[in-house]
């Protein structure tokens, strides 16, 4: 099964070798047929702490690394 991969925005690069990254979705609603965008939170491993906060990112599932860690960040979108 492919790994999925995911794209949004740093939050927060306080945690070392860790990065924090919303994703948006936007789907649309089934009874009122209006778009709506939901965000989520995604805590990442970065290895060399080359992200910062507001960079643009993908981000790859991966094996646990810690207790909220399950993502890696692959490279800068920007």
């Amino acid at each position: 099964m492919p790994k999925r991969i995911l794209q949004g925005v740093v939050v927060s690069d306080k945690n070392d070798k860790t990065v924090v990254v919303k994703v948006e979705r936007r789907f649309t609603h089934p009874l009122f047929k209006k778009t709506v965008r939901r965000n989520k939170r995604y805590h990442a491993h970065d290895e060399t702490n080359s992200v910062k906060t507001g960079d643009i990112v993908r981000i790859q599932e991966c094996r646990p690394i810690s207790k909220n860690k399950r993502w890696t960040v692959l490279g800068e979108n920007a």
